[in-house]
């Protein structure tokens, strides 16, 4: 009698610094700063992120694999890091175009990014960790 194996789960650890504001061009200077504090800062702030890739899967029976975990940070590292890895999310990340460069949003990007990408797992979870007390956790709903 052959063991069902349901599905498993494995993440990925990366890191990467950017910079980003929190303003709404539509508000006054006074509003942006009541609501994003610090944040609004006209001359930017940064971080130093931690993101987490869980993906979710079957192990693959020769090679007992969900996904090649090279084969991940490849995905992570060119559709992700190397966007946004020492830039203004703000200014210089396509995904982020038009969109206010909060946590929230920088974590579905992210998601966006890479889903396409995965062809024999899905993507369970993106956790992007913004602060010590600070992150978010976005599963694709």
């Amino acid at each position: 009698m052959s063991e069902k194996v349901r599905k498993l789960y494995i993440t990925r650890k990366e890191h990467f610094n950017a910079a980003h504001k929190l303003y709404n061009p539509n508000w006054s200077v006074e509003q942006n700063n009541e609501v994003f504090g610090k944040c609004a800062n006209e001359n930017w702030h940064g971080h130093n992120f931690d993101l987490f890739v869980t993906v979710k899967g079957q192990p693959d029976p020769e090679t007992g694999f969900i996904i090649d975990l090279k084969v991940l940070k490849v995905i992570i590292q060119e559709k992700v890091i190397d966007v946004l890895d020492h830039r203004n999310i703000n200014l210089d990340v396509p995904f982020m175009k038009g969109k206010m460069a909060s946590i929230e949003n920088i974590a579905v990007g992210i998601w966006n990014q890479i889903e396409p990408h995965l062809d024999k797992c899905e993507l369970h979870c993106i956790k992007l960790v913004e602060t010590r007390n600070n992150y978010v956790e976005y599963f694709g709903e």
